[in-house]
């Protein structure tokens, strides 16, 4: 391997990647003590990674909206509340690189946080819900490449005002040039 046949060339990346699927439980308590949880949904999820000293930090929060009987299931409301989160994630990164400050994270919501699991005890409401998220990791990277001398593979243009000039002058060539007389001075 001859070394100055091969370069270096630095450029941006992905240097590390992973998914974590994350399970969480929370309670809502509505305006009246709840009997059956008729509905609910997840809307409004926001989320932003972070350095954190060499992993991932996910902040992030959505809303959530219970459809909900009381007063003995003969009235029923829709009760809504914010909920934040944060999940931290020790990304592998690829070849020896490290997570640094000029590193772009990028987070990608890869399941929608869904409920998967909602009970009522004593009027509130216990929630379980369920999210995965991706992570990319970009970064500088080195690449090394082999590098062959090529020849010239460009094909020569000439103007048509150049190619017409040319021929103006090939047809006005002296044909019997060298048959006359040289003549010394």
């Amino acid at each position: 391997m001859n070394l100055s046949n091969y370069r270096e060339i630095v450029t941006k990346a992905v240097i590390g990647k992973a998914k974590k699927t994350s399970t969480s439980n929370f309670s809502l308590e509505p305006e009246e003590k709840a009997n059956t949880v008729l509905g609910c949904w997840v809307i409004n999820n926001t989320f932003n990674g972070a350095n954190n000293n060499g992993s991932v930090l996910i902040t992030g929060s959505f809303d959530v909206n219970v459809w909900y009987s009381y007063d003995n299931d003969t009235k029923t409301a829709v009760s809504t509340k914010r909920f934040s989160y944060s999940d931290k994630m020790n990304v592998p990164l690829k070849n020896d690189t490290t997570l640094d400050n000029n590193s772009e994270i990028i987070v990608r919501s890869l399941k929608q946080p869904t409920v998967t699991n909602v009970d009522v005890n004593n009027g509130i409401v216990n929630l379980t819900i369920e999210k995965e998220l991706g992570v990319e990791i970009v970064g500088n990277t080195k690449v090394k490449i082999s590098v062959e001398d090529l020849d010239d593979d460009y094909e020569e243009l000439i103007d048509e005002e150049e190619e017409e000039t040319i021929d103006n002058e090939i047809n006005n060539v002296n044909e019997e040039y060298l048959d006359t007389e040289v003549v010394d001075k």
